[in-house]
């Protein structure tokens, strides 16, 4: 019986752990995620600007 004690204890504190785990996670994938965003935010004002520039160029300079 102690056993079993034992092991239903060893896995209480394994849930808790990996509950921890799992918050960590989606911490880190909302990060991610609006790194992610403002990554394609850069990315579109940037082609933007090349477009921008890309148009004022002389014809000729094409």
């Amino acid at each position: 019986m102690k056993s079993l004690e034992e092991r239903v204890t060893k896995l209480v504190a394994l849930c808790g752990q990996l509950r921890d785990e799992n918050v960590e996670l989606r911490q880190e994938v909302t990060r991610l995620h609006q790194e992610s965003q403002s990554l394609k935010l850069n990315m579109t004002q940037a082609s933007v600007q090349l477009e921008r520039l890309l148009s004022a160029l002389p014809e000729e300079g094409r």
